[in-house]
């Protein structure tokens, strides 16, 4: 029995937790405070997509008499099938059936409908991947169908993590919401509020706090939240995290306090320890942080406590206990890469820093705390906590969902797990900037970074510089290289329809992603139209960039802002023609086609020059010496191999590949001996500039030495500067 709860309401993530009750509990232990966490999302989704709950569902559909098309019609026909397959297939997306493979590969296991018509593509998609990936998709299709079915018979706002997004994205109006939260409960919630009310008999809190990450989690927050009201009305509840955060900044509605006595804005630790100490000694005028009640029937904002907010440093270890780690599924949609890294596979969360260490972006919530707020945490701690979650939870990958993962602080983390010796996977969100360099990009590789992903939003140089990006098209495309060259995956994040944004530089912008995917140095992307958001530099000032706002008066929620844009330019036309085109280069072809073949509409040509990116990429040999440059040594030490009178072989060897070169002998020897000092591990380093002093007291000219052609094929073995 724990006195209080955190709840993740349905639907967030399948294959993995969202990490914010997990943070909470984390600093909550540091405090004595006992809770116990949940994730309705995934428990839903179990209960829903079982034998059971799929028969619950097929007599539903029945009883709502809605089963009118061809594909619903096909799939009430076929559920037996489906009934007898699900419990092996959602076992088998655990991890825990592997042997199922060949049957779902052979096709004729699992119920088709309309989505098995992209099959024709299978080949083309997966290629030589491997049947474990390919029958992850083809459940990943059979799901779908079974959503498609609930979408039209059931529940027409269902979506595995998108479930009544609509009513939650900036409702300036609580009135909508209020009035679902009337209507009959529907069929999905039955299953939430089944599995709450389990939990809360058994744990039988003072205090629920549910953590609402995105617009699609919203309703059943209330729906959960109403249900407590009216069966376990001694109980208190609670709202904060990311939704909130963004959208609930003005909050005026008394009724959202019909179903929550608290809403808390920004980090939650402090705010859940003080509303924890009111409910546990009441207090006639509570001194709350950041949190929204209702006072005499009126919405107050009390942020009245003089406590400072938690440094990072003393949260503590995100706490994944009470999860059920082993039940999550993986799925694998296929079309983008990243996409599907981010559904496939069971990631534990953390961040490299609190905020983000730009801040500059104009289309960007950095007047938010979240973003402007940036404090970073060592990367010796941050090791420990990588080092105690995987002893929780047996999972070594981890997913770093930091805004910008700062270059310096990436450098430090890859030291560490190396010298620790740590075996882990992991990718992370960053700025494409100049500070990745191609040694800082192997090293990274070397500590287990599998993937990027990035900004470049609109890939022109004078709207990068009105965004206040920092980078140029120029600097992305050497970035880019040098992450792909040392193996890891690039994703893009894309945008269009910036205000002031011209159907030339739309096409221009297409043009550069176009050569960009051609080259091989961005793998995924994704497109995204440009959103006005109340917290943004534009949003605070949309006249210096040429929008008209269009102001509703704010009640409940308020962050994305409908808007004029002074171009007049319907930007939505461009949208299936960035998409598809994009999903063709990813796939790496049609490369070849004019860019207006894409679209329906009359586009300009193209200004950029056919091989712009590729000219970008040529560099000078630098042969400078950066004196101040810490030097590393990624691999093994090398064999030495007399080869005649004064002279050695060097032979060196990785796991992929080997390599020799010839140096004198005495230079080899040295050599040898500063690599010993130079390898990842060691507890001392080097300096470039100690490298040469120690060369120069023995031989002349370290330069030459340096920028010889055997040191130019060392260094690219794995000889770092960083």
């Amino acid at each position: 029995m724990n006195n209080l709860l955190l709840i993740t309401p349905p639907f967030t993530q399948l294959n993995t937790p969202y990490p914010a009750t997990a943070y909470l509990k984390g600093f909550l232990n540091t405090k004595g405070i006992d809770c116990y966490q949940m994730d309705l999302g995934i428990e839903v989704t179990l209960a829903l997509f079982s034998q059971g709950g799929l028969a619950q569902l097929f007599n539903k559909a029945e009883d709502l008499n809605k089963i009118t098309s061809k594909n619903a019609q096909r799939i009430r026909a076929l559920k037996d099938e489906y009934m007898a397959t699900i419990d092996a297939v959602i076992l088998f997306l655990q991890g825990n059936n592997a042997s199922l493979a060949r049957q779902v590969c052979s096709e004729n296991y699992l119920p088709q409908a309309s989505r098995f018509a992209q099959l024709e593509e299978m080949d083309w998609t997966f290629g030589s991947m491997g049947m474990q990936d390919k029958a992850k998709h083809l459940c990943t299709l059979y799901l779908e169908d079974l959503s498609d079915f609930i979408v039209e018979c059931v529940d027409e706002h269902f979506g595995f993590s998108r479930y009544v997004e609509r009513l939650g994205r900036s409702a300036n109006s609580f009135d909508e919401l209020y009035s679902h939260l009337q209507q009959e409960v529907r069929f999905i919630d039955t299953f939430s509020l089944e599995m709450l009310k389990g939990k809360l008999d058994n744990q039988q809190p003072k205090l629920v706090c549910f953590s609402v990450p995105f617009p699609g989690n919203l309703l059943s927050a209330f729906r959960c939240a109403q249900f407590i009201k009216e069966y376990f009305p001694s109980i208190k509840t609670a709202m904060g995290g990311g939704f909130p955060n963004t959208e609930l900044r003005s909050l005026k509605d008394e009724r959202v306090f019909d179903f929550f006595d608290y809403i808390t804005l920004d980090d939650g630790e402090l705010p859940i320890e003080l509303l924890w100490e009111q409910i546990n000694n009441p207090k006639e005028k509570p001194l709350f942080k950041r949190t929204f009640h209702l006072e005499n029937g009126e919405v107050v904002y009390n942020d009245f406590s003089l406590r400072t907010d938690y440094k990072q440093v003393d949260l503590g270890t995100p706490d994944y206990s009470d999860l059920l780690l082993e039940q999550y599924i993986s799925v694998i949609e296929v079309a983008n890469p990243m996409h599907s890294l981010w559904s496939d596979g069971r990631w534990n969360k953390l961040t490299m820093a609190h905020g983000c260490y730009w801040g500059k972006c104009t289309f960007c919530d950095v007047s938010l705390d979240y973003i402007k707020s940036y404090e970073p945490i060592t990367a010796s701690l941050l090791v420990d906590r990588m080092e105690a979650i995987i002893e929780q939870t047996g999972e070594h990958g981890f997913h770093f969902v930091d805004e910008a993962a700062p270059p310096a602080l990436m450098r430090e983390l890859s030291l560490e797990i190396i010298k620790r010796k740590l075996s882990v996977t992991w990718w992370t969100n960053i700025r494409f900037e100049k500070s990745f360099t191609k040694d800082l990009c192997k090293l990274l590789k070397a500590s287990g970074c599998i993937a990027v992903s990035g900004g470049l939003e609109v890939a022109s140089d004078r709207l990068l510089k009105l965004i206040d990006k920092g980078v140029t098209v120029e600097q992305v495309a050497r970035v880019t290289r040098n992450f792909t060259e040392a193996g890891m995956m690039v994703h893009a994040y894309l945008m269009y329809g910036y205000p002031s944004q011209t159907e030339q530089e739309t096409i221009d912008s297409l043009e550069m992603v176009r050569q960009l995917f051609e080259l091989g140095i961005v793998q995924s992307g994704f497109w995204h139209q440009f959103a006005l958001t109340a917290h943004s530099p534009i949003g605070l000032d949309p006249e210096a960039y040429g929008i008209m706002p269009d102001l509703k008066e704010i009640k409940f929620a308020n962050n994305d802002v409908e808007f004029t844009d002074s171009t007049g330019i319907n930007h939505g036309q461009f949208s299936f023609g960035l998409k598809k085109s994009l999903y063709n280069y990813m796939h790496g072809i049609c490369f070849e086609y004019d860019l207006q073949e894409w679209f329906d509409m009359d586009v300009p040509k193209t200004s950029i020059a056919p091989h712009y990116i590729e000219s970008c990429l040529q560099e000078n040999q630098n042969i400078t010496i950066k004196s101040n440059a810490k030097v590393y040594w990624l691999g093994a030490l090398p064999t030495l191999n007399p080869i005649k009178k004064g002279q050695l072989e060097l032979a060196f060897h990785a796991k992929d590949s080997s390599m020799t070169v010839k140096l004198d002998q005495a230079k080899g020897e040295w050599l040898v001996s500063q690599l010993e000092k130079l390898q990842m591990g060691s507890e001392q380093s080097f300096t470039l500039k100690n490298l040469m002093i120690d060369y120069e007291l023995q031989f002349d000219d370290f330069e030459i030495f340096w920028f010889s052609k055997a040191m130019v094929k060392i260094k690219a073995f794995g000889l770092l500067e960083l």
